[in-house]
């Protein structure tokens, strides 16, 4: 079947999936939603309130469906999971997560559907290595949001220490998107300035110290979040409104996505989220940035926990023998 570069579905109408729609209608980026969730009303009254905005967006159609009529989308988003719950980890989800996962590929894979997978539910980083077994797609077509999240956290908390639009910074959050994650500071710059220099110009310091707040502020930020409020959705949308918009606009843009690794920063059977090309394709090239020693031991170890996390699912990630109609 044909793709039709301008539909997409999302999987999932929870608080995460309903975002992201939302995010979807203010952009304009699609003519045709599809809307999916195991609670068919549910899905029917997001897409009738979402289409109550059209007359002040952009000219599109958002309907509640099926996996029929997610074949000839060119991306489909998966949200579907259960949500994080206050003191719980990503990592403690992937016990309840896993088999809604396999369910959802199994439909998918039971039509012809030749888009690009977008896993947003958690532990992002080993479902969507778990997609890509399960689904016998191409790596390419089978990404996570990965550390998209995070990353603007730190530009935005980095942006405010150093009283500079956060637009300006560049800097990534990578690894697992979960307390294993680092930030690659060896690597960061305002506009082409490196921190060290750009403080120095401005007559800021910027100690180890601060670094190690602002860090710790980013890991722990979606706790604080579900803390206060119960769930993290606006933030996640905003990212993966993002990653849309390079898949659509096929801008060759530099996002750290969450990629199954094929001997890249020396690892394999995993996937972390990490500097990546995306394109109209999805995945066009994992980037091998520069790292310091520090920084290639924390990704080590944030590699081995999603590799124990991976091997503790063992068969769960062999490809669906059969689909579920619904």
């Amino acid at each position: 079947m044909n793709t039709n570069p301008r539909k997409a579905a999302i999987v999932g109408c929870g608080f995460v999936g309903a975002s992201i729609a939302f995010r979807f209608l203010q952009q304009g980026l699609f003519s045709h939603l599809v809307l999916l969730d195991a609670n068919q009303e549910k899905a029917e009254g997001e897409a009738m309130d979402l289409s109550d905005g059209l007359p002040y967006g952009s000219a599109m159609e958002i309907t509640a469906g099926s996996y029929d009529d997610i074949a000839d989308c060119a991306l489909v988003v998966i949200t579907a999971g259960a949500n994080q719950k206050p003191g719980e980890s990503r990592l403690d989800l992937i016990g309840r997560n896993i088999a809604i996962l396999r369910s959802i590929i199994g439909e998918i894979t039971a039509r012809e559907f030749g888009g690009i997978l977008l896993i947003v539910s958690n532990p992002v980083d080993v479902l969507t290595y778990a997609a890509w077994k399960m689904s016998g797609y191409p790596r390419e077509r089978v990404i996570g949001s990965g550390t998209v999240l995070d990353t603007g956290r730190l530009k935005q908390l980095l942006g405010e220490e150093l009283r500079v639009d956060s637009r300006n910074i560049h800097a990534f959050i990578i690894g697992e998107h979960g307390d294993s994650e680092l930030a690659v500071w060896s690597e960061a710059n305002v506009s082409g300035l490196a921190l060290e220099d750009f403080c120095r110009i401005r007559g800021q310091a910027l100690r180890p110290g601060d670094m190690d707040r602002l860090y710790r502020e980013v890991r722990d930020s979606a706790y604080e979040i579900i803390r206060r409020k119960g769930v993290t959705c606006y933030g996640i949308a905003m990212a993966v409104g993002r990653i849309a918009s390079c898949i659509v606009k096929d801008e060759h843009a530099v996002l750290p996505i969450s990629v199954a690794l094929d001997g890249q920063y020396g690892l394999n059977g995993v996937a972390l989220s990490l500097p990546s090309l995306v394109g109209r394709g999805g995945l066009e090239e994992i980037l091998e940035i520069p790292l310091s020693p520090e920084e290639q031991h924390a990704l080590d170890v944030s590699a081995r926990q999603m590799l124990e996390a991976i091997a503790a699912l063992g068969g769960q990630m062999d490809a669906p023998r059969t689909a579920v109609t619904v």
